[in-house]
């Protein structure tokens, strides 16, 4: 038997692929226009490379906030087709804006529609490429999980719905306990089964996600010739999180702190100063534009909001620290009246004002004060309320990690969790911010912020 597993495309190098055939799609066909046709606005030549990077640099950024590089948004067509058509459109629209650092407008407008067509097609010629060959089925990574019972479903779920290459086929049982409500896709496997269940179902990786207890002598020897073997045999907390970018802090359990590398970006002094001073940048070029967009606000809230324009809340912070946050009022007034509670993304109390604000991420402009005062940072865990955390805290493990770093304006959990209604939601939340704080880093503050403004223009704000 040959143990080495059939090709497949990881997260990461599917990502570069998309990336970097983007950016090859798009000059080849200007290129070949340009040799086809007389189109003289974007001469490809040696001399001329900086206006290409520049184009390059243009495309990256607004290719990122379009989302072209989610992989569940890149496996659909129609989905892409829309979003090259955003990209495109903004990316051209920079480009011929900024003629310092591109070519001159030509006299001939026709040819700004070639070089938009141009750049469409050559993408899309790609990305439909890129969805019948390497996004199809024949290099899905197919997956056994060595597990117990409680876990088998929702471990499936979960990478499923992370990575849509990434499927989970079966399973082999560690515990004794057999429910009935396996999900009836996944093939249980027996343990003396094992090594011919993956060459019949050309399994790719084992994923092992019980404790070394649950792990019997005859399994482990089977995993170890494996191993030996060179078949690839993974944790499962390693790929949880390289998958979805979370932190599986419900199957940690006790060496949580082995795990968790708390001064790794909290120590490193470099990351910190830019990042304070980014903050302070950013927080006054915000707090100087909101000066032309308050008026609006002052009016709409006056209209259809009506009541105090701000409010603030008190909110645990950097070490457990309370503070209080400012942000422009959404909901009705008193709308607490009978105790602290929270908010849902359909929330009676939310105005119809108020919902824009929210959506738009209005609403969070005042907390610029909070970070000019050094309470917040721009990135980070967003602030709980104190009642809240102290509940959380009961029912959640690590909960209260979240304080070791300032809380932010905006933050993973934003842009990639859902709306947090439940200790369900509230949990998935946690576990992105303990994969920021855990690999927070200057590239990932810029993904972050990227992201933002994806949720600001798909009008996904919470």
């Amino acid at each position: 038997m040959s143990w080495i597993p059939k090709i497949h495309f990881e997260i990461s190098e599917r990502k570069i692929l998309l990336r970097v055939f983007d950016l090859a799609s798009i000059t080849l066909m200007l290129i070949l226009v340009y040799s086809l046709f007389h189109f003289d606005y974007l001469k490809i030549r040696y001399s001329r490379w900086g206006w290409i990077l520049v184009l390059w640099l243009y495309y990256t950024v607004f290719a990122a906030i379009f989302e072209l590089y989610d992989l569940q948004k890149a496996a659909s067509f129609q989905t892409t087709l829309k979003n090259v058509l955003l990209t495109v459109s903004t990316t051209v629209l920079f480009f011929i804006l900024t003629p310092f650092v591109t070519p001159v407008l030509p006299d001939n407008r026709l040819q700004i529609l070639m070089f938009f067509g141009s750049m469409v097609a050559g993408i899309l010629f790609w990305r439909y490429a890129y969805i019948k060959l390497v996004s199809a089925p024949r290099f899905n990574k197919r997956i056994l999980v060595v597990g117990n019972s409680f876990d088998i479903n929702l471990i499936a779920a979960n990478l499923h719905r992370a990575d849509p290459n990434y499927r989970v086929i079966g399973f082999v049982n560690t515990d004794e306990v057999h429910p009935e409500d396996f999900d009836k896709r996944l093939k249980a496997i027996e343990v003396h089964n094992l090594i011919k269940a993956i060459k019949r179902y050309t399994v790719s990786e084992i994923v092992v996600a019980s404790s070394a207890k649950g792990v019997g002598v005859d399994l482990y020897n089977k995993l170890l010739v494996l191993l030996e073997r060179g078949f690839p045999i993974r944790e499962y907390t390693q790929v949880y999180e390289e998958i979805t970018h979370r932190v599986p802090v419900q199957h940690v359990e006790r060496d949580f702190y082995k795990y968790f590398p708390f001064s790794r970006s909290n120590k490193n002094r470099f990351y910190l100063f830019i990042s304070r001073l980014f903050n302070a940048i950013f927080a006054l070029c915000v707090v100087f534009l909101s000066l032309f967009i308050f008026p609006l606000v002052f009016l709409g809230n006056l209209i259809a909001n009506r009541g105090p324009l701000f409010y603030t809340q008190e909110r645990v912070g950097l070490n457990g620290k309370p503070f209080n946050i400012i942000k422009l009022r959404t909901m009705i007034v008193d709308a607490e009246a009978g105790g602290a509670q929270y908010a849902s993304k359909t929330d009676r109390r939310i105005t119809p004002f108020g919902k824009i604000l929210r959506n738009l991420r209005i609403d969070e402009i005042p907390q610029c004060i909070n970070i000019l005062k050094g309470e917040m940072s721009l990135i980070g865990p967003r602030p709980e309320r104190p009642v809240f955390v102290k509940e959380l805290s009961e029912k959640i493990p690590f909960y209260e990690i979240r304080h070791a770093v300032k809380p932010g304006l905006t933050g993973w959990a934003q842009v990639r969790g859902r709306y947090a209604e439940s200790v369900d939601d509230t949990l998935e939340k946690l576990q992105y911010d303990l994969f920021y704080i855990k690999h927070r880093n200057l590239f990932l503050d810029l993904n972050i912020l990227l992201k933002t403004i994806s949720t600001v223009v798909y009008y996904r704000g919470q």
